[in-house]
């Protein structure tokens, strides 16, 4: 991990990268594999990698998250994860787990069948490398999460998005390095879609072509036709594309899905070209076709990507869904205000400090031992255990007008202690406190079924009823729409 230079946007940038490359390296390994990777730190700055969607089975300490599962990697120190892939195929990747750095440090973690089984779908012609979309700014990304750690202002947007490191020809000083991807007419690719963006969900599309979906965050689904599909930052989607179009030259293009009412947002797009073998010298001048993207608000389109999405739930992929659940857990989250402290000033809304919390509380990372260190070698005041199943005051949670009395979290550390082998069910509930707005949610060490989503509260008595416990998409990062719930179980049996 090391800083290189690079020329984006018409300026000259110093990025964190990992082996020169950025993105960084793809690996591709095998279900079942045992991977070793050792992480020297040249960089400036603390550092850890993550396996994003690894189960990582009884590896807790390869799993990368700062001062959770390791203390980070000091510059010119180095750590060895090791780590085995435990029935688990498809796209997963890798990515910074400290502060910002993920912003240009990441790569796609590819995991093939085992040798002798397929996948299962009809196999495509050709597999591409992966579609990997990112979120680009020009200043430094850890002077501007450390700006909004400052004055507790949001975080400046990105300049720009990027497909494989590229923002594409409609912005300026990047279209002679736009990436292109060649396809045959007539056969059949296999696209591994991945949002690496730090904050942004994103709606992706090509023009004129029809995805297949058949997997989404390392999970096979039925096969599912699509024009557009939306990733949120940390999810992957398999498709298959048939490059059955004239021949010629098509835009694959990603911007914004952006759910929040009035706060700022990157509304600019970025565009890759997918061009067709043997085209002729007149078309491959012409401009290629741009795709019809949702608008930035669209959360109908969104709403009907996920879903249109369900679990393969086969004999060899089967869906084993919880249906007797022992831990019911009630989780609201979203983002409130802090007073600003005495005799400073504060870069929030009427001088206050923005931040997110669960249950409403605002989890602050210790700085002395992670919290793994600190269970396993039984180091007392690092952590409490008692992080509320429910969130400590009832309430109207998208009401339009929330009272102020609500909007004010607790920082504090604190951990849900779940029994081993436990089925657990946990109703994430958005809030409407400052801005409602579609949350991704991520989840270390398992995949969970996203047994119902909807709008509104959640109804304990009537959502239920309506849940899909036969074939729900399993992921291991829930997009929880905007003033809405999404209920998601799994067995706890990863210690």
């Amino acid at each position: 991990i090391k800083s290189k230079t690079v020329t984006k946007l018409c300026g000259v940038h110093d990025i964190i990268t990992v082996n020169d490359q950025f993105p960084g390296p793809t690996l591709h390994v095998s279900n079942g594999d045992t991977l070793e990777v050792k992480v020297f730190n040249y960089a400036q700055y603390n550092v850890t990698i993550h396996w994003h969607g690894i189960r990582q089975m009884r590896t807790a300490w390869a799993d990368g998250p700062e001062f959770v599962t390791q203390c980070p990697i000091r510059p010119g120190g180095s750590y060895t994860y090791r780590f085995t892939i435990t029935e688990q195929e498809g796209t997963l990747w890798w990515h910074a787990h400290s502060s910002w750095l993920r912003a240009t440090v990441y790569g796609a973690l590819i995991i093939y069948p085992k040798k002798g089984t397929n996948y299962p779908f009809l196999e495509p012609c050709h597999e591409t490398e992966p579609i990997i979309l990112g979120e680009w700014w020009n200043k430094n990304p850890i002077d501007v999460v450390n700006e909004a750690t400052r004055t507790g202002a949001a975080p400046n947007i990105s300049d720009a998005f990027t497909i494989n490191g590229q923002p594409g020809d409609l912005y300026q000083c990047s279209s002679s390095e736009t990436y292109t991807l060649y396809v045959k007419p007539g056969n059949s690719y296999l696209l591994r879609v991945i949002n690496a963006g730090l904050n942004t969900e994103l709606f992706f599309s090509i023009a004129n072509h029809v995805f297949i979906v058949v997997a989404v965050d390392a999970s096979y689904t039925k096969p599912y036709e699509t024009c557009v599909i939306m990733v949120g930052p940390g999810q992957t989607t398999d498709v298959i594309l048939i490059a059955n179009q004239p021949i010629g030259k098509y835009y694959m293009a990603a911007r914004a899905y952006a759910s929040a009412q009035g706060v700022p947002f990157d509304n600019t797009t970025t565009t890759a070209i997918l061009q067709y073998e043997g085209i002729d010298l007149l078309t491959y001048f012409k401009s290629p076709a741009m795709p019809n993207l949702p608008a930035y608000n669209d959360t109908a389109a969104e709403t009907k990507f996920s879903c249109g999405l369900r679990s393969l739930a086969s004999v060899d992929h089967p869906a084993n869904v919880p249906h007797k659940i022992d831990e019911n857990l009630f989780f609201t989250l979203g983002l409130g205000l802090l007073n600003c402290p005495p005799f400073q000033s504060c870069g929030g809304p009427n001088n206050t400090r923005f931040a997110a919390s669960f249950n409403n509380i605002s989890f602050v990372l210790p700085q002395t031992f992670s919290l793994l260190q600190a269970h396993y070698y039984g180091i007392h005041g690092i952590f409490a255990r008692d992080f509320p199943d429910n969130p400590p005051v009832q309430f109207d949670y998208t009401a339009r007008n929330v009272s102020r009395n609500l909007w004010s979290p607790v920082k504090d550390t604190k951990v849900k202690v779940l029994k081993y082998n436990t089925a657990v069910q946990i109703i994430l509930q958005g809030t409407n406190i400052f801005a409602a707005e579609s949350h991704p949610v991520h989840l270390h060490g398992y995949d969970f079924y996203i047994v119902g989503e909807g709008f509104g509260n959640y109804n304990p008595v009537l959502d239920p009823l309506k849940f899909n416990l036969i074939d729900p998409p399993m992921r291991n990062t829930v997009a929880v729409r905007v003033n809405g719930w999404a209920a998601i179980r799994f067995v706890a049996d990863n210690p």
